[in-house]
Order: structure tokens, then sequence, then C-alpha cells
């Protein structure tokens, strides 16, 4: 078989089939199926809550705060809804089973789809500039209590006229450690903590030069269980980061922004001294 005159031929024959078959395949990929699967996903975007949901929290934008913030929600059993008009985050979302709609977080339409009548708290997370028109749309709804996130502490007072009850800008906790530092060691409750909701405080946790975190990555902090608070955010270069990794690294001039009860934040204390 090997000395025929055809088997070159053979071999050749079957490469090209080989080759049109994966060919074939990478264009059915690319082309149809990835196109279809999109469609079907959005057709099945979800756009509105239950009819029976209540009592329940909606969050205005998602990112590693928000994150945080639904496994805290979900361990103390809070109804609660995201909304997003990130079609790759819904997918996302969506494919983790965490209750989200699509729509733009300003417009009444979305936030009526989210249950707005029914809610009691509305949490916004967006930029300062969409949070205004968010918390303007929805103080048309007076019973509701609404907490904007800022980003510059000097926009607080726009998202005050704008409605919100409450405005959480976590640079501006940070000042708060500076004059206390010499002091804080001193301290064994949790100081300086802003309640975001009932039971559940933000705080920044300066690293001290002889905390056993130093040295140690976020992935090992949360694999080892040191603390059950969750680490949202750490300063970087002087710039508040939210943009976590598993590989960051906590050093000693480290500043930890964390979410959790007051007695998670405060096994978390003991270990940044």
């Amino acid at each position: 078989m090997w000395s025929s005159p055809h088997f070159p031929g053979r071999i050749f024959s079957i490469v090209v089939q080989v080759t049109g078959i994966i060919l074939i395949s990478g264009f059915l990929a690319t082309y149809v199926i990835a196109p279809w699967m999109d469609r079907v996903i959005k057709f099945r975007m979800p756009r509105k809550v239950p009819s029976s949901m209540k009592e329940h929290i909606i969050i205005c934008g998602y990112n590693q705060l928000v994150e945080t913030l639904i496994d805290e929600l979900a361990e103390q059993d809070i109804t609660f809804i995201i909304v997003e008009d990130e079609e790759e985050t819904i997918k996302e979302l969506v494919y983790r089973d965490i209750p989200c709609i699509f729509g733009a977080p300003s417009d009444r339409l979305t936030l009526t789809n989210a249950g707005i009548e029914k809610a009691r708290i509305l949490i916004a997370n967006k930029s300062d500039e969409r949070n205004a028109n968010i918390v303007l749309t929805a103080r048309e709804f007076q019973h509701l209590n609404i907490i904007a996130i800022v980003e510059d502490r000097s926009n607080s007072k726009y998202l005050k006229y704008a409605g919100a009850d409450t405005v959480v800008s976590p640079k501006a906790i940070f000042g708060q450690f500076i004059g206390r530092k010499a002091m804080d060691r001193l301290v064994s409750r949790v100081t300086g903590s802003t309640e975001i909701f009932k039971g559940v405080h933000v705080t920044e946790f300066p690293i001290y030069l002889k905390s056993p975190l130093i040295g140690k990555t976020l992935k090992e902090v949360s694999s080892q269980k040191l603390t059950d608070a969750r680490i949202v955010g750490i300063w970087k270069s002087g710039a508040l980061s939210f943009d976590l990794k598993e590989d960051d690294l906590i050093r000693d001039n480290s500043v930890l922004l964390a979410v959790g009860t007051p007695e998670e934040l405060s096994k978390l204390k003991k270990l940044t001294h």
C-alpha cells in the first residue's frame, strides 16, 4: 500500500477533506452558530421583574463593589435586581443566574420594569453624571430610599440636589484614616464605616507594618478564608481602584476598601495590624 502510486493522492484527498471540514466548521461557528446564539440570548434578555417582587433593592450598574454587595444580600435573603445597559454584562449575569434586567437605568420605563413602585431602596452605581439622571428619575417615587455612589466627592452635593437620600464616597472615607493612624491601634471596634444599608457597612483599612496580610495576594486572602469581609477596592499609587485582580499584592502601604457586617469587618481590622 505504501508503495502504491495512488497512495500520495489518497493522503492528499484525506488532508483536503479534513481541512475542508475544519474550514466549514469554523465558518459555521463564526457566521452561523454564534449569530444565532446571540439572537437567542437577546431574545431571552430579561427586561422585567416578576409582578410578585416587592420590598427589594434595585442596583443600577454592576462592578466589583456590586459583586460583593450581592453576595451579602444573598446571604441575608434580601431580594435585589440589577439594572444594566451593557449587553455583555447582562449575558454574564444571566449565565450566573443573578437577578437582572436589561435597560437604561435612567429610563422611567426601565425602572418601572424593575419594580420601582414596590422597591424599598435604589442604589445608583454608574458614573456621577449618569447617577444624577438616575436619581432624578427615581425621585419621582417618594417612598424610595435612594443611595448614590459618587466617584468625585465634589459631585456629592449635586447628587443630593437631584434627590439622593444618601451619597457614599469611598474616597472620602480614606481621609478619615489619616488623622487616626496614630491612635487606630488602640481602637478595637470598627470606626469610620458607612452603613450602605441595614447591617452592611463599607470601610477602608490601612495596612500596618506588622500585618500578616502583607505579601499575600487577594486570591490567597480569599481562598484561606482569613475574613468573611469582601475586599472590593484597593488604593494603588494614590488612586482607588475597583478593578481588582486575583494576583494583586497587599503591601505595607496598601489601603483596602471592604464591605461586610460589623463583625466581619472587625475580624479584618485585626488582620491589618
